[in-house]
């Protein structure tokens, strides 16, 4: 009698999740719809490219984790859009820059030409600008939330894990170790930085526009490192054994690049040993907040298992 119950009970946490993602994914689209600017005039070419670099569809997994997390402390869900928007925004301004031949030199991103293919280098590093600087005027307004402390800890918060300490300098950690054999410890900083940050500020924006108690905003915050490694390490073994079709962009570059990679150094079975352990471990830093956390709990298995 137990057996059943093992094999439906996934089906339906999966079956929520997707909902709730699906859901979460078509509010933020139209937020930043309205947040995205538009124009005939000789600027329009620059918006243009940023709507195309941002209304492209994609999982909206940050934005998720900020609405997941600010459900927690019972946010409005309007700052928690916002706030969520903010974090997008500087995700897919990463992503245009990401692909430009200078770095990762990728024509293809999520099924689509990229936004220097589809427009023009110039373009494209001047959207990507325009992403980045229009995340922080999305936090700067009252409309993300009413007190000024708040909107100042979101764009400090945010600034930091973008930054040369954040995101940028995973990126020049990433570029500089082509063709360098990393070690497991330098490859786990690695993509704590480029990867990881984002997540983090994604897990603990919530706590943050709650005013949640310190152990709360910890307890998140353990999740989030977690989470965030284990997404990487996901993101590795799709690029060995993802589908293009499925991943919607060229897949096994990492090893044409010469890069070392959780897959490269462990293995594929090890490194998908490795992600559950990761996922688990994340869940267990969610108790405090009961069941109230199931759809973050959820994540962390999907994060894993997710074929894109």
């Amino acid at each position: 009698m137990l057996k059943p119950q093992t094999t439906t009970e996934p089906t339906r946490a999966a079956r929520d999740l997707q909902a709730a993602l699906s859901e979460t994914a078509a509010a933020v689209g139209q937020a930043l719809d309205r947040l995205l600017p538009k124009s005939d005039g000789p600027e329009g070419r620059l918006f243009d490219a940023m709507r195309y670099a941002t209304l492209n569809g994609g999982k909206r997994l940050r934005p998720f984790l900020v609405a997941a997390g600010a459900d927690l402390f019972d946010v409005p869900r309007a700052q928690a859009l916002r706030a969520g928007s903010a974090v997008e925004l500087i995700h897919c301004y990463s992503l245009v820059h990401d692909d430009l031949p200078a770095m990762d030199d990728d024509d293809l991103r999520r099924g689509r030409p990229t936004v220097h293919i589809e427009f023009d280098e110039a373009t494209a590093i001047l959207a990507g600008d325009a992403l980045l600087t229009l995340a922080f005027e999305v936090l700067a307004d009252p409309a993300t939330h009413p007190d000024a402390a708040t909107r100042i800890a979101l764009v400090g918060t945010l600034a930091a894990a973008a930054g040369g300490e954040g995101m940028v300098g995973g990126q020049m950690i990433d570029l500089e170790a082509e063709g360098k054999a990393l070690d497991l410890e330098q490859i786990t900083r690695l993509q704590a930085l480029k990867t990881g940050r984002l997540i983090r500020v994604s897990c603990i924006f919530g706590a943050i526009l709650g005013a949640a108690p310190a152990p709360a905003r910890a307890a998140l915050d353990a999740y989030a490192q977690d989470l965030g490694l284990a997404f990487q390490i996901a993101d590795d073994l799709l690029d060995v054994e993802g589908s293009e079709a499925e991943v919607g962009k060229k897949v096994g570059k990492d090893a044409e690049a010469g890069k070392a990679t959780f897959v490269s150094l462990l293995g594929v079975a090890e490194a998908r040993t490795r992600a559950d352990r990761l996922a688990d471990r994340a869940v267990s830093h969610l108790e405090i907040f009961g069941k109230k956390a199931d759809l973050l709990r959820d994540v962390a298995r999907f994060v894993v298992e997710r074929r894109t």
